[in-house]
Formats: C-alpha cells, structure tokens, sequence
C-alpha cells in the first residue's frame, strides 16, 4: 500500500493547526494519506518510527550559497541534520549561469569564497537549463534557482536589451525569480530603472524580486527605498534577503509597504554576526574593478595602503574574524581576528590585510561582529513577523566559517520554540516550509496532505538543538535523524543513506 510508513508521530501539516496525532504513508514519492493508518495491516513498507516526536514538512532554505556545496555530501548532511530539504540557489545577484566563458571565470574567481567552484561545469557557457540539469538527481536536496542580476549584467555587457533576454530565458527555463546584489561587483553599477525593467518579466510570472539590498545598518532606509520602487514600477512581489538592524526601524519599513499594498517578505537567521568577502567589507568603494587582478594591482600601492589604514574603521581589524584564506602560507589566520593575525605576524593590520587580500587575490573572507543595532531583541522581533522566512545565508567554504550554516533551522527549533517560545510549533513550520513554498511558488511543496510531494522531516521536540558555535562552526546538529525527499529516505538514524532523489524545482510545483 505504501512504500514509506511514518506512524506514531504527530503531524504539523503547514495549514496552520496544532500538532495532531497521525500517521503518514508514502507512494509514489507523495503522500498518500494521513491518518490512523496502523503499521500492523501494512506490508512492504519502510516504516519509521516516529514516537515522541514531530512529523514537518521538509524546510526550504530561502537564502544559502549552495550552488556548488548542494553537490557535496558533507553538506547535504549539514542541512538535513537541520530538516532543510531544499536550497533557493543564485543569491545575492551572483551565480553560474547564465554565463559567458568570461563571466563564468568572473564569477567563479570573484564569488569563490563564497559559492566555491561548480565541479561539474566545464568552462563554457552555460544556461540556466544546463545549470539546474546539474542538480537533477546528483544531490540529496532539492533546489530553487533564482537568476542572478549580476551575472546577467556581466554577461550581456550591461545591454538593456540583452539583460532582459536573458531573464525572460532564465525564467522561461525554470529560474523562481530575481536576485540582486546591490553591494557586490558588478550589481552595484546598476539602478532602480535597470533592475525594474528585468523585474516587469518577474512580475508577469508572478514571482518575486529578490535583493540584497544596497545598504543596511545606517543605510537600510535608503535600501528599502529603493527596493520599494524597483517593486512599485515593475509589479513584482519584493523578498529582502539576511535583513537585520534595529527591530522596531526595520520591522516598520515592512509594515509601511505592506500598507502601500506590496507584496513583500524577507528572510533572517538567529545570530548576530554576518559573513562575506573580505574585499568587500574592507576596501574603499572606490577600488572597486570589474577587473579582479587591477584591484590586486592597486593593493600594491603605497598610498592605497595608506588609505586603507586611515579610512578603515579599526574596530574591523578587532571585529573581522578570518574564515577562508586559500593561501598555504596564511591558512593559519582562519579563526582569527585580522588584529591578532596581523600581531602574529608581526604587521599592522591594514598591511596585514593588504598583504593577505593580495596573496589570495581577493578570495579571502570573513566572519564580523554586526553593529550594535542588531541586538539580541532585534532579531527575535523580526522573527516574529509575520513577513519573515527563514535563510541560514549559509556559506560554507572555509576552515572556519559561521555557524549558520550548520545550525541556523535547528536553533530555529531548539532555541526559539523550545526554550523561548517565538514561535509554536506550527508557526515554525509557517516560517520555514508553508511561507517559503508559497514565496517561491511551490505548489505542492510545504504542507503535508494527500497529493503533497513527500519532502518530510521527523523532529525530536526535546532534543533538536544546533551544537555548531563560533569556535566550533562545522558541527552538526541534533535531534532531526529520518528525513525523506521526494518519498525517499535519504538521513535515517542521522545518517545519509545515500540516496540522491533531489530535484529542481520549477515554480508552480513542475519540474524541469
């Protein structure tokens, strides 16, 4: 009757009740019915036990650079240890595809310390069809794939025209939706009346605009802004992605344009410290260069070492713990500040860094304490609201990276459901499955019922917990062990089982 059994457990569907008591049996890679449904009149099936404990739908990671880390086992166990069955890839305006051969090498170069390197593309150009083939039952996890604004800016030589070309081709082959990056190469070169008109195809489709937005913290008001009229002229609907700052500031900027009547969310993790490229969080705007090696060539200068000594905040030096620095010579810097780095080999720390961002060309990053605005109450307000999604920003290149990306859904979980009460059980699941299924228009994604494809996790309420922390970021989490994908088994007794069911998802539930 079923080829997956999961009975003894209770159900948190994503409709919005209260966890009942119910079995949930699997056919097919859907779910074929819930209910009473007593494993003794069932044959055949794979039964999970699922006793003292909850049955979810699988979450979706709304924001995580695992465009080429969603391929690694170590990974895939990483996110399912945290109930995470499906990666929204191509944030932040920056991925593999659509690409040039020229603006693959950019990407791959310029994003390294971020999304790594695809290891299954082949230096030519490549589509967004080529690229989603690549996630086609290769990994444990599903993906989402958003066209990346930067990409495409580079790619079509920042032609309007061949920009718009090549959105409506991404979309027509699968991609959910936009992403910007407003503070990275080369996202930051374009405007309000660029990024609407590639968002007008967006909004035809019904699907969001997503963006990293040009400023946050002291900027976020200016950002917001101009995120709102990228929304208001296109039509589209308006994700913000890792936003975070003052609550109560932060929190209003949403309520006001959803009074205006937009469509807008956005997503947050549960830690205090952000993560990104060291060049972007410490060099001067000015140095900025569509040409990596020309910047590498002006960190050589006298003066632009100067510069960055005396127009650097120096609480960055104290601020800015070292994550990823692929140099054999100044590996031993990960997992520490550039000030004690810098100490340890005997350089201040501008030199230091100058010396380091040279020696790595540009492929270094960092892990830095947020302003003092984004407190502990800050973050749990805007996790409560009713607009927010759940995205662990996952990175996880490095020898020392942050800890969101192997324990954000399970602190999700085990801090704030179970210990401090921000959410009950089925908002949880509001955030972190039904919400993001609807953002990204997965129709049969995020609920559990008859007909719903059979991504499921099975929670441990007492004991799910993230063990991952900033002295020890690459530590999995506890108390999720049986997860299946698409109806298949792929973490029993928390580990993989080695089955590669995962697909790429097409909005409106279709796969390619």
């Amino acid at each position: 009757m079923f080829d997956v059994l999961i009975h003894g457990g209770r159900v948190v569907d994503g409709t919005g009740a209260a966890p009942y008591p119910a079995d949930v049996g699997v056919r097919d890679g859907r779910v074929a019915a819930v209910g009473d449904l007593s494993p003794a009149d069932v044959t055949g099936a794979v039964r999970v036990d699922a006793a003292s404990r909850l049955v979810v739908p699988g979450f979706i990671d709304v924001h995580v650079h695992g465009d080429a880390t969603v391929l690694d086992p170590g990974i895939q166990l990483a996110a399912l240890r945290q109930g995470v069955t499906t990666f929204v890839l191509g944030q932040d305006g920056l991925s593999f595809a659509p690409s040039s051969p020229q603006t693959l090498r950019f990407v791959t170069r310029y994003f390294s310390a971020i999304n790594g390197a695809h290891p299954g593309l082949d230096g030519g150009p490549v589509s967004v069809a080529e690229l989603l083939a690549t996630y086609d039952r290769t990994t444990a996890l599903n993906t989402v794939y958003l066209v990346p604004h930067g990409t495409v800016r580079h790619a079509a030589a920042a032609d309007p025209a061949a920009m718009l070309r090549m959105v409506e081709r991404g979309l027509e082959e699968g991609a959910a939706g936009l992403s910007s990056g407003l503070e990275y190469i080369p996202g930051r070169y374009g405007d309000a009346d660029e990024l609407a008109a590639l968002c007008v195809p967006v909004a035809r489709a019904g699907l969001p605009y997503v963006t990293h937005m040009r400023g946050y913290e002291e900027r976020a008001a200016a950002g917001m802004a101009e995120a709102r009229l990228i929304a208001e002229r296109s039509g589209a609907a308006l994700h913000v992605s890792h936003y975070h700052g003052p609550g109560a500031e932060l929190a209003g900027m949403i309520d006001d344009a959803l009074a205006a009547g937009l469509d807008v969310t956005f997503d947050s993790y549960p830690y205090l410290s952000g993560f990104s490229i060291l060049a972007m969080v410490a060099l001067p705007r000015d140095l900025d260069d569509p040409d990596l090696d020309r910047i590498v060539e002006r960190l050589h200068d006298p003066e632009v070492r100067r510069r960055l000594a005396r127009e650097t905040d120096p609480a960055l030096w104290h601020r800015a713990v070292l994550a990823h620095v692929p140099d054999p010579g100044l590996s031993w810097a990960e997992g520490r500040s550039i000030a004690a780095a810098a100490a340890e080999a005997g350089r201040e720390p501008a030199a230091f860094c100058a010396d380091l961002l040279v020696a790595t060309r540009l492929a270094a990053s960092c892990v830095f304490a947020q302003p003092p605005g984004n407190d502990d109450a800050s973050m749990r307000l805007l996790l409560r609201h009713p607009a927010q999604l759940g995205g662990s920003d996952a990175i996880h290149i490095g020898g020392h990276p942050h800890p969101r990306a192997f324990g954000t859904f399970a602190r999700f979980l085990g801090r704030h459901v179970r210990e401090l009460g921000d959410w009950t059980w089925q908002e949880a699941v509001a955030h972190l499955a039904s919400g993001p299924a609807r953002r990204f228009g997965l129709a049969d994604r995020g609920t559990i019922g008859p007909g719903t494809a059979a991504d499921l996790v099975v929670i441990d309420p007492d004991r799910v917990t993230d063990t991952a922390d900033y002295a020890r970021p690459r530590v999995l989490a506890q108390g999720i062990d049986d997860v299946l994908v698409g109806g298949v088994p792929v973490l029993a007794g928390g580990a993989l089982t080695g089955a590669r069911p995962g697909r790429p998802l097409r909005p409106r539930g279709a796969l390619r």
